[in-house]
């Protein structure tokens, strides 16, 4: 799929969750700053955490350094020199994490995992659950990365073997490890949920599917 296609123009924005912490192979912080370089690239706005240190500060340096729009939201308890990132483009101080993981869903199109712990898995379980409940129509998916998820992707077809995930929840959860092929499948994601529900709200925040 080629930038500036209409499907591609729909998602204008992306949140990413990643973890505050570099972790311990290398690949890892290269993957963040590959995928903030591509997203400032293709002009996708990137909504984040906020912060300035781990996988957080890697995904919107790269992004910035290219001349890329990035959103911070970050709560009053983090908001410290040594946490908040100065320079983002724009950072928003809410008063709680659950504001901060609402904000930051209300102005993303999409979202894309990054490594991280038990935070980023929180964020990003919860957006696929409102994709499960059809509280939301925004796509989730995850930057596989050295194989970082491997395990978990595999527990979650064990979770459909078992007969706690039905089969047409299987595929909620996209994954790839590269940031082009993982963007491309959430536009197409993206692209079909539009056409199917052009005017579907989303749990009380505003999406792309019921933005004018």
């Amino acid at each position: 799929m080629s930038e500036g296609t209409p499907a591609m123009n729909n998602l204008r924005s992306v949140c990413v969750f990643c973890g505050s912490q570099p972790g311990a192979q290398p690949e890892y912080l290269a993957a963040a700053r590959d995928l903030g370089r591509w997203l400032a690239q293709q002009s996708i706005e990137l909504v984040y955490g906020g912060g300035h240190v781990g996988m957080m500060g890697a995904v919107a340096d790269a992004a910035l350094l290219q001349g890329g729009r990035v959103i911070g939201v970050i709560p009053e308890h983090l908001m410290r020199p040594e946490v908040a990132h100065q320079k983002l483009t724009e950072l928003l101080v809410v008063d709680s994490m659950h504001t901060r993981k609402r904000t930051m869903a209300a102005r993303a199109d999409a979202f894309v995992v990054l490594p991280g712990g038990y935070g980023t898995l929180e964020e990003m379980f919860e957006m696929v659950t409102w994709l499960q409940l059809q509280l939301q129509a925004k796509p989730v998916g995850i930057l596989n990365v050295a194989g970082f998820y491997d395990r978990l992707l595999d527990f979650l077809r064990h979770a459909a073997q078992e007969r706690f995930i039905r089969a047409e929840h299987r595929d909620l959860l996209i994954a790839e490890q590269s940031p082009p092929r993982l963007i491309e499948r959430l536009v197409e994601q993206l692209d079909q949920r539009l056409r199917a529900h052009p005017t579907r709200a989303a749990g009380g925040t505003q999406t792309s599917l019921d933005r004018s």
